[in-house]
């Protein structure tokens, strides 16, 4: 995906088996869909309390997050609930979205996994921004309120 494609709608259930689609997420404003690898991983629970941490900057710039692995809805659930993360958790089992998103990657030894990679995404789902690195955890969050800062007043 670059800059300015347009990500196509799915739809994927969230941690309470509700299903939620990209489209409907973005009634409410940009989103930001960070793909994470292993739902209650050291790494992963860094980061998407990174992101519940920042939930004041994501309103301030009218935009929310949205967590996405290939994790089953129940280890989601368990994720969510055990860190009060505060928003959606969606299960892409099948690695649907993953695959159509370039967030997909086999890992040696044994097994595929979802990238570490944060998608920034505006109303029209157009791609605002892209963050991507394996290691810092925090910076998904971070990189992505200034990419909405960034797009807010450029428009």
């Amino acid at each position: 995906m670059q800059i300015g494609d347009q990500v196509d709608d799915f739809e994927l259930e969230d941690e309470t088996r509700t299903p939620r689609r990209l489209s409907s997420l973005l009634v409410h404003g940009p989103v930001v869909l960070f793909f994470y690898p292993i739902a209650s991983s050291g790494g992963c629970t860094q980061e998407a309390c990174r992101f519940r941490d920042l939930a004041g900057e994501f309103a301030a710039v009218g935009a929310h997050p949205v967590g996405i692995s290939s994790d089953n809805v129940t280890k989601q659930s368990v994720f969510a609930t055990s860190n009060a993360l505060g928003y959606p958790l969606l299960s892409d089992a099948g690695n649907k979205v993953a695959k159509q998103l370039g967030a997909y990657r086999w890992f040696l030894p044994g097994g595929l996994h979802t990238r570490r990679i944060t998608f920034v995404i505006g109303q029209d789902r157009r791609l605002i921004h892209t963050i991507a690195s394996e290691t810092q955890f925090d910076l998904h969050a971070d990189q992505a309120i200034e990419a909405l800062k960034r797009h807010r007043a450029a428009r």
